[in-house]
């Protein structure tokens, strides 16, 4: 059985893939059976892998919320634009639970011209640039280009010691991301120059899928009882992540919520944020 894929290509349907993004949902074994048998009894040659999808989150969301929230992540990744301000301030937020302290959306002067940083980091007195590439469409790949351009605006900032954080820093490392994928020209140039690739895939065991797998960093876009203009009130809120709702639903009264809705968003997060 042939199935179309997001970027055109066709390939073989393979039913352990589906198999293996039904269980990162957090569904049982049972359910997760289940659903793949129902799925594969309706396929067909030449059916596109967004249909796919859509028939096995709306299978999930009968039986949990939070499962069909945490199958929808990478999607829930791209309403984080469409300028990609919203993915900037998420990528913050993962390097927050980790340590870091963080900054975003600043100007800082190289040697010869200054430049604009997505998101500055620092931790154990390493100071880090990082560079969001945020793609509305999911076959978009970030390509050599990428690094090519990014390594050299991180030559020119590492020239000139930097007032952040504290006193005569220095920018010593560089970080792209993205909510795709990378070209394997552009991980080679990556990881010839030393610089940091992060993407939805990639470094293979520490990626925003794993990431999120063991922290539960769920942004609010993947909740499911929201709609779309809600999720985005949030954003403009400042609240991020899903977690960030547990012990401040007042922001759920803010955009207008109900009594009863409220309390179905705060099962769906709660769900939600237990790491499974």
């Amino acid at each position: 059985m042939k199935v179309i894929k997001y970027s055109g290509d066709i390939v073989d349907f393979d039913p352990r893939k589906l198999r293996k993004s039904l269980a990162k949902s957090g569904a049982g074994d049972l359910v997760v059976e289940d659903i793949l048998h129902k799925i594969s009894k309706e396929i067909y040659n030449g059916i596109s892998t967004k249909k796919i999808y859509k028939r096995a989150f709306a299978l999930l969301k009968k039986e949990a919320n939070s499962h069909a929230a945490r199958y929808n992540l990478r999607s829930a990744l791209q309403l984080l634009g469409p300028a990609g301000f919203f993915f900037e301030k998420y990528i913050a937020r993962l390097f927050d639970a980790e340590g870091y302290q963080t900054v975003t959306n600043l100007i800082l002067p190289g040697k010869c011209v200054s430049h604009e940083i997505d998101v500055l980091i620092k931790k154990d007195n390493e100071l880090a640039m990082v560079e969001c590439k945020f793609h509305s469409a999911r076959e978009n790949k970030s390509d050599v280009k990428v690094p090519l351009y990014v390594f050299s605006r991180f030559n020119d900032l590492k020239e000139r010691k930097q007032i952040v954080f504290s006193k005569n820093e220095i920018v010593s490392k560089c970080w792209i991301v993205t909510n795709n994928r990378f070209t394997s020209a552009a991980i080679d140039f990556a990881k010839c120059s030393g610089m940091n690739l992060l993407s939805w895939d990639y470094p293979k065991d520490n990626n925003l899928k794993t990431k999120n797998d063991i922290d539960c960093l769920y942004p609010v876009t993947c909740l499911t009882t929201l709609s779309l203009g809600e999720k985005d009130k949030l954003l403009i809120l400042d609240v991020i992540l899903a977690r960030e709702l547990v012990n401040n639903s007042e922001q759920l009264v803010r955009i207008g919520l109900s009594a009863s809705r409220i309390k179905n968003v705060l099962k769906e997060v709660r769900e939600l944020v237990r790491c499974i």
